[in-house]
């Protein structure tokens, strides 16, 4: 079969970076693009000396009419705020595009400004892109030729969630989220709070119920809930490079034990390729799930207190970014949902 050209637009970030390492060994796509805010046009081996002798690529500054000639399906791995004037031009020459920043992701136009500190004036294009949680929505992916990539903290989260908020397991007023992210998660920005001497031998909340990831978790398990979830949400920076590992904790609406829980969860999640559901007893961790599409799960039912806590692992640059993308790309195009990601 012939395969797709494809074009990574922000291919110096971790996701970018991600999704070169992946799609190089995708038997069904070829990389006939890269691009990034770059001083000059640099060989991506030079960027990244692990891909010496793997690729010839060339990343220079974004040309949108060089890149729409060559490219069947577009990858924008930028900056929050970037994608929105970029994603206009791609959907009119009828590419496929997958975007892993936030700029659509959101359904109520009205929020981007307080969360993402830009006002979003493109409520049609933002009502025709589909959610990218493929446990969730993929037989809209399969439609779909617009893609809002998830976030990192929210694939963590919903998944952990979805079983429980679908099956009215739980209340929903409030939903305490506990989540612990690798320095990666950050971005490759230069920031002093991200220095190595400032990170390691360390452990820090940031953000603290004021997260931007905030809205797109509390949308999405409202959604799945059908009623307004409340939640509660503490990011930590943990001295790794990559992995979130999330805790949720709700309040039980049913009585009900972990065996019979963890049941639930092996039913619900049984045809999902990248979603592992750990025996009683076992808890996730990201050392496991570290450069796989893998979401790793695990729980327990605390009687006393009625409450259920739900344990999730993702690596934040495969799963929470670069290999849901590629996932979904998968989905689009009718191939193997796993294809280059195992």
């Amino acid at each position: 079969m012939k395969k797709i050209n494809v074009a990574i637009v922000g291919v110096t970030g971790y996701a970018g970076e991600e999704l070169l390492r992946i799609l190089l060994n995708h038997p069904m796509v070829k990389i006939s693009y890269v691009a990034a805010k770059i001083d000059k046009p640099t060989h991506c081996d030079e960027l990244f000396p692990r891909f010496k002798g793997k690729t010839d690529l060339i990343c220079a500054g974004l040309d949108l009419a060089k890149m729409n000639k060559n490219a069947d399906v577009i990858f924008l791995a930028v900056p929050h705020g970037a994608s929105y004037g970029i994603v206009p031009a791609l959907i009119g020459k009828g590419k496929v595009v997958i975007d892993l920043s936030a700029d659509f992701r959101l359904r109520d136009a009205a929020l981007y400004k307080k969360w993402y500190h830009f006002e979003h004036k493109n409520k049609p294009l933002l009502d025709t892109a589909v959610y990218g949680l493929p446990e969730a929505y993929r037989d809209k992916i399969r439609k779909a030729k617009f893609v809002a990539n998830p976030g990192c903290y929210p694939t963590g989260a919903i998944l952990a969630a979805l079983p429980l908020l679908k099956k009215e397991f739980v209340q929903t007023e409030c939903i305490i989220i506990d989540a612990k992210s690798g320095a990666s998660g950050a971005g490759r920005t230069l920031k002093q709070d991200l220095l190595f001497s400032e990170i390691n031998e360390s452990i820090r909340a940031y953000k603290v119920n004021e997260h931007q990831h905030m809205p797109e978790i509390a949308q999405e398990l409202s959604l799945a809930a059908d009623e307004k979830v409340k939640i509660v949400f503490v990011p930590q920076i943990i001295p790794v490079n990559r992995g979130i590992l999330s805790s949720l904790y709700f309040k039980l609406s049913k009585k009900v034990d972990s065996a019979q829980l963890l049941s639930l969860y092996k039913s619900f999640y049984k045809n999902e390729p990248f979603v592992r559901v750990l025996d009683e007893g076992v808890f996730p961790q990201t050392k496991a799930v570290q450069f796989t599409n893998y979401c790793d799960i695990g729980l327990k039912v605390d009687s006393e207190t009625e409450t259920v806590i739900v344990v999730s692992a993702i690596d934040n640059l495969v799963k929470g970014a670069a290999g849901q993308a590629i996932q979904n790309l998968n989905i689009i195009m009718k191939w193997e949902e796993t294809l280059g990601l195992t």
